[in-house]
């Protein structure tokens, strides 16, 4: 791009070692902004890392010369001293009408487990600490033991080559889908035969809409499994990703939690659809976390 890199280091900003949990920014939530773009501003705002949604215009795994920009990546988060984890939430990358289509729960599937494979090879080149993906929304035409099946297989085979990369696996329980709160994620991980690449990506805002143990203690419940969190605020029964300090839950507890587990992965800032004022809401978050790991 020309410009010199920016990081912490111009900002005077202490690295995660001294201030830390080590929190980053989803690309999710930076839509409207080319990828180099948004990485400057997310360094820049002195954050430690990137959740990267691997999409149509932030690192498109389907597309033409993907090592070379694969490459071009890898060396861009190097240069500004950013920690990465994939995330393959991406709407209508696979289905141009069907968003988050198909899931591994539907037919054309193979699709997904494409994209999965994909996802963790970039992961392995770009030295993510986790890949992380979730199940999907059960079809109305495909019943519970089809589904589950289904499920198992296609988080068998995205491990077995998560194993060959090198590559930890982060699954999400997300509202409304088949595996949607941590018991769930148990079930799955039992079924997989308890692998110790196969961990969790504990959603804070999750915790709060639907599970029924305070959010500190989600936390604590799945500490030695945990390897990606995403941090939002929310309410309860509701699955909207709001700003800090417009839900429910009060954040110093939950970051106290995050420590005293002793985690070390990225925590990063999952808001998905305020791209409209990426940087400014970026700032603010960043601010707020630092000010709740105070308290």
């Amino acid at each position: 791009m020309g410009e010199p890199d920016r990081g912490r280091s111009q900002r005077g900003d202490s690295g995660p070692g001294d201030q830390g949990l080590r929190f980053g920014y989803g690309t999710n939530g930076f839509a409207n902004h080319r990828l180099d773009d948004a990485l400057a501003v997310i360094a820049d705002l002195g954050y430690d890392g990137v959740a990267l949604t691997l999409d149509t215009d932030h690192l498109d795994p389907f597309a033409d010369e993907l090592p070379r920009r694969v490459a071009a990546v890898a060396a861009r988060l190097e240069r500004l001293n950013l920690g990465v984890v994939i995330e393959t939430g991406a709407r209508y990358l696979l289905d141009p009408w069907r968003k988050h289509s198909p899931t591994l729960l539907e037919e054309g599937r193979e699709l997904r487990l494409d994209f999965l494979r994909r996802a963790v090879d970039i992961g392995a080149d770009l030295g993510a600490e986790a890949v992380s993906f979730w199940a999907g929304i059960q079809p109305a035409d495909v019943d519970d033991t089809t589904a589950w099946d289904r499920l198992v297989d296609g988080c068998a085979q995205t491990l077995k080559r998560a194993e060959q990369k090198g590559v930890t696996l982060g699954f999400e329980p997300e509202p409304g889908m088949l595996v949607d709160d941590i018991a769930a994620w148990r079930r799955l991980h039992t079924a997989l035969g308890a692998p110790p690449g196969f961990g969790i990506t504990l959603d804070i805002g999750h915790c709060r809409c639907l599970e029924p143990d305070p959010v500190p203690d989600c936390v604590t419940a799945v500490a030695e499994h945990l390897v990606n969190v995403q941090i939002d605020d929310m309410r309860r029964g509701t699955h909207e990703h709001l700003e800090f300090g417009t839900g429910e839950i009060d954040f110093p507890p939950v970051l106290a939690a995050l420590s005293a587990a002793g985690y070390t992965g990225l925590v990063a800032v999952e808001l998905p659809r305020h791209s409209h004022a990426a940087p400014t809401v970026a700032a603010r978050s960043l601010d707020f976390l630092r000010a709740a790991q105070k308290h």
